[in-house]
């Protein structure tokens, strides 16, 4: 493993929230939440205040309002959040260009060759904290180590306003201690697993075998046994290739019937048109994701030999894969239409930022926690 990189993971702290608590002086205090306040909104963020009752981001709105009469639901504002975040990023930029975002609120950034010649990496994290106090009024944490696993758990480990340094030769002893809850990419799901096997900390991964992993989580076997030997080779990769293009809806009501779904799907090709076009993707295959109202979730996929671009073309797929769906009494509360497997370019011959595809080929998306 390499140990000369210094790596840095910046996160907000509480993001969304922490904006509207910044520009509404009212809300200072208050257990506020982020999200549309209807019978299936979805907490987007929650403040400290807020999650001293338990609530937290992907929660049900209605399931959040129950735990804390107190709640303050605020509508999103995502025009000013990524306002914020660019300016966030362009203070980043003021010391490094190997910057690799993962959302509007976090951020790798490799600081081994820095351009204020800081040689310590966490001064550079102490400074960049203090750059986003002063010119945002938000509060960041910063987790400084040699690999990505480590930077992005050190982030964690002291928030709100954190900073955690762990050092190559204290790392495999931090790690041994570390709850298994608290390593990265380790879902609620996952961790009940391990716990079943035994596993709740990093010594007791670590004892593990990759054969004993592997046949437990599949690929992610291989992953977990090098987290708990603090491997994680992956460079912090700036240039990055979109690799797909969806939009999704859920509804206040169930769909029930199929000619209800169809004319969701044809709302759906007509968002996804626009959204490919936006942003000039183009690519071969479609994906029909169906949630039901009991939280199954199944996908359907179909590839074309030409690039997926109308209305005329994407339609009638749409309505083959939603063919292949078996309602059987189930009600639907979730669809989404994707257009992924891209064109190739000339372009494909440069790094590929693939985050949100390196998770997924390991842990099922309900089980990833962001």
């Amino acid at each position: 493993m390499d140990t000369q990189w210094k790596i840095i993971h910046v996160d907000m702290d509480q993001f969304y929230a922490a904006v509207e608590q910044r520009d509404n002086p009212e809300l200072r205090g208050l257990p506020v939440a982020v999200g549309h306040d209807a019978e299936r909104g979805v907490v987007a963020t929650a403040s400290y205040e807020a999650r001293k009752f338990g609530v937290h981001s992907a929660q049900s709105i209605q399931v959040a309002k129950r735990l804390c009469k107190e709640l303050v639901i605020v509508p999103p504002r995502f025009s000013v959040y990524k306002e914020v975040s660019h300016q966030i990023r362009d203070i980043m930029l003021d010391y490094t260009e190997v910057i690799e975002p993962l959302s509007l609120d976090e951020a790798f950034m490799d600081v081994t060759h820095n351009k204020k010649g800081m040689p310590l990496a966490v001064e550079v994290a102490k400074d960049i904290k203090r750059r986003i106090l002063e010119e945002t009024a938000l509060t960041a944490s910063a987790g400084v180590s040699y690999c990505k696993f480590l930077a992005k758990v050190a982030s964690d480990y002291r928030k709100p306003n954190g900073l955690c340094t762990i050092h190559p030769d204290r790392a495999l002893d931090f790690i041994a201690r570390l709850p298994i809850e608290q390593f990265w990419l380790v879902g609620k799901k996952t961790a009940e697993k391990m716990h079943r096997m035994g596993i709740y900390n990093g010594a007791q991964l670590r004892d593990y075998s990759l054969q004993g992993l592997t046949t437990a989580f599949g690929k992610a076997g291989q992953m977990f046994y090098d987290f708990a030997r603090g491997i994680d080779n992956r460079p912090v990769v700036t240039d990055w290739v979109r690799k797909s293009v969806g939009c999704e809806r859920t509804y206040e009501h169930d769909l029930t019937t199929p000619p209800a779904v169809i004319i969701e799907i044809y709302h759906l090709v007509l968002e996804l048109l626009e959204r490919l076009h936006r942003s000039q993707f183009q690519g071969h295959t479609l994906t029909l994701k169906v949630k039901f109202q009991d939280f199954t979730q199944i996908t359907r996929s179909v590839t074309s030999p030409e690039s997926l671009l109308t209305k005329e073309q994407i339609l009638p797929l749409a309505k083959q894969l939603f063919q292949k769906v078996l309602l059987e009494g189930h009600t639907i509360r979730l669809l989404g239409l994707s257009v992924s497997n891209p064109t190739p370019t000339e372009e494909d011959e440069t790094p590929v930022r693939q985050h949100e595809e390196w998770v997924n080929q390991y842990l099922p998306f309900e089980d990833v926690d962001w």
